[in-house]
């Protein structure tokens, strides 16, 4: 039976080869079974630029351009890697999509995004956010040479690390009211998201009838993919067979 992958949250680097290698061994082995693969942001810890070459950020689009020749992959910006631009999407193979989209996913209309912007409570990160995704900040940072991106990445991570230490669990959550809200506004019974690190597939009631909400997992301590059919939506995960 026909099938799509759904990944978020990977949040890969150099510095951990236990997650490359995993998703090294699904593109290889099992995305390419699938009708379509869709990334629903922070493929990366941090992305500073399509300009930041390098040979591991050239190992992952290789292996997603040689999966890209199989099934049609799609992208979907996460608050890790909002910099990703068609450069790099180019060379990966990949399909970037708007923040928020409504797929056809085997007759039903479901909203997939990254999901950051459904924690409305964390009202710091939702002003950096408007920032972020603006139009002059991403021109200026990208304007500034790679070793000051670089160190703008390194602080910004080290801030949001402390902050988080300070947030209770229910504000870094997503807010049950938006959820509801995106939903009617996109009339759909089915979302799917990642960002919350907590894989699940919720019940809701959406004006006035059953809704779903799936919640992908993120990759830290095994990988997790979410695996949907016209009969069956299972949250599946993906031993780490790499030891650092």
């Amino acid at each position: 039976m026909p099938f799509t992958y759904f990944i978020a949250d990977l949040h890969l680097s150099a510095d951990r080869p236990d997650i490359t290698a995993c998703l090294m061994q699904f593109l290889e082995h099992d995305a390419p079974k699938a009708e379509a693969l869709y990334v629903l942001g922070d493929l990366f810890e941090v992305w500073i630029g399509d300009d930041n070459v390098t040979p591991f950020n050239n190992s992952i689009a290789k292996a997603f351009k040689l999966l890209s020749q199989k099934i049609p992959i799609y992208f979907i910006h996460g608050n890790r890697d909002f910099a990703i631009r068609q450069t790099w999407a180019d060379k990966a193979g990949i399909i970037i999509l708007p923040e928020q989209k409504v797929i056809d996913l085997y007759g039903q209309p479901t909203l997939i995004t990254h999901g950051d912007e459904l924690c409305t409570r964390d009202l710091a990160y939702q002003k950096f956010r408007r920032k972020s995704r603006g139009w002059w900040w991403p021109r200026l940072m990208l304007a500034l040479p790679l070793w000051v991106r670089q160190r703008v990445a390194e602080n910004g991570r080290k801030e949001s690390v402390e902050n988080q230490k300070h947030l209770k669990a229910e504000i870094m959550d997503v807010t049950p009211d938006e959820i509801v809200k995106v939903m009617e506004h996109y009339q759909v019974r089915q979302l799917i998201h990642g960002h919350t690190h907590r894989p699940n597939i919720h019940s809701l009631v959406v004006n006035g009838k059953s809704a779903t909400r799936i919640v992908l997992g993120d990759w830290y301590e095994q990988g997790s993919v979410l695996r949907v059919s016209a009969s069956d939506v299972e949250l599946e995960k993906r031993s780490f067979c790499f030891k650092q």
